[in-house]
């Protein structure tokens, strides 16, 4: 899958969020990269930043959160272009459950592990 159908593939997913909870992304940049930066080279995605529910009153100022979705680890772990945009779905929704501070193992109960 070319970087340009992969960029299509994260945008169709983020048109695919509700609109409610959209509206309520707060400081955040999505971006699509190659690979992942150190050990984790199978890593699907990744949110930086602080979630909202660690914000306090001190919070502003600060550089965007990020979502990154990692074009390489996805497709290696996919065999057809149906389960990368599954995957990509998949990815985005969890990433985004970490910015409204969703814990990994909260993901994982609710079937978004």
């Amino acid at each position: 899958m070319s970087e340009k159908d992969f960029e299509a593939a994260v945008s169709a997913a983020l048109d695919e969020v509700p609109q409610e909870l959209m509206a309520m992304l707060d400081n955040v940049v999505i971006l699509v990269e190659e690979e992942p930066d150190g050990p984790d080279r199978d890593l699907l995605g990744l949110y930086q930043g602080t979630a909202l529910t660690d914000r306090g009153w001190e919070y502003g100022g600060v550089l965007p959160d990020t979502i990154t979705v990692y074009r390489g680890p996805t497709l290696r772990m996919c065999s057809t272009v149906e389960q990368v945009i599954e995957e990509v779905a998949v990815t985005v929704v969890h990433e985004i459950a970490h910015h409204f501070g969703i814990e990994e193992h909260r993901l994982h109960e609710l079937g978004w592990g």
